[in-house]
């Protein structure tokens, strides 16, 4: 990465120690952010609303609407009010597939208790024709990470052989994850080309967020889709880019503040989602 080198005033020096001090920031991220925000260069923000540990202990009122998100990202995934469907973000599209598998689009007014939004600027395009599972996909897109300490969002487009998707039922508050997930339609189509929407979360954050990939699929007629269970595909075109910065909205209802979040969700959460 190149660097550079420059003479700053003692007052400009002093606001930036006084930020870094305040947000626990390093001055290179400061810095990279400050000058791509003056010239106007994407920089990739990843937002999360919520935590998986609060899924997993049945906290599912919808705490952010969908013009929120549209805010802060054209790219990504989560859940409805009342883990109703999945949700797949496709080019500044928000869609919502439901248990019994329609697809439709949702209005800015819909909200949700989870979800992982960012700005898509690959910076890494891949053709590969040899994902006969969905394990041969992972090990594709292990040789495209650099890190296992980032995030990474991944968006696959091509032509499937087989996919194996789920969606979640409306849930009451309160029920947990691992029981919501017990009763969950799956769906599965033959020869049918669309898009795999997804994120890579390194390990330490696995309190906040799935560890490792995670993935909605819609086809390209917007008919089916749904979290990704399984995979076989002959074609894919494969985008990756690396998340620079992490952040999060907090719930503010008396279910989340009152909660017990302290234990690891992990467990639940791989059994809910695998």
């Amino acid at each position: 990465m190149p660097t550079i080198h420059c003479h700053l005033s003692h007052s400009l020096w002093r606001a930036l120690h006084t930020r870094q001090q305040a947000t626990g920031e390093s001055l290179d991220h400061l810095i990279r952010t400050a000058l791509a925000d003056y010239l106007q260069v994407q920089h990739s923000t990843l937002f999360q609303v919520s935590t998986s540990g609060a899924l997993v202990e049945g906290i599912y009122k919808g705490e952010v609407s969908i013009a929120t998100l549209k805010a802060h990202g054209d790219f990504g995934l989560g859940t409805f009010e009342g883990l109703d469907g999945e949700m797949v973000v496709l080019d500044g599209r928000f869609y919502q597939v439901q248990s019994d598998g329609k697809v439709s689009e949702v209005d800015d007014e819909v909200r949700t208790p989870f979800a992982v939004i960012t700005r898509f600027v690959p910076e890494r395009t891949v053709d590969v024709t040899d994902c006969p599972t969905f394990a041969a996909l992972m090990g594709h897109l292990d040789r495209l990470r650099q890190s296992n300490n980032v995030f990474f969002a991944i968006r696959a487009d091509g032509e499937f052989e087989y996919v194996r998707t789920r969606a979640m039922c409306k849930t009451e508050e309160g029920i947990p994850l691992v029981q919501a997930a017990a009763v969950q339609p799956e769906f599965e189509s033959h020869g049918v080309t669309g898009t795999l929407v997804g994120f890579w979360t390194p390990e330490y954050v696995k309190t906040l967020n799935v560890a490792g990939y995670h993935f909605h699929f819609l086809t390209d007629d917007r008919l089916s889709g749904g979290h990704l269970l399984d995979c076989s595909a002959r074609r894919l075109r494969i985008q990756i880019q690396h998340e620079g910065d992490f952040r999060m909205s907090l719930p503010e209802s008396q279910e989340f503040l009152k909660a017990d979040l302290s234990r690891d969700p992990s467990t639940d959460m791989d059994k809910a989602e695998r």
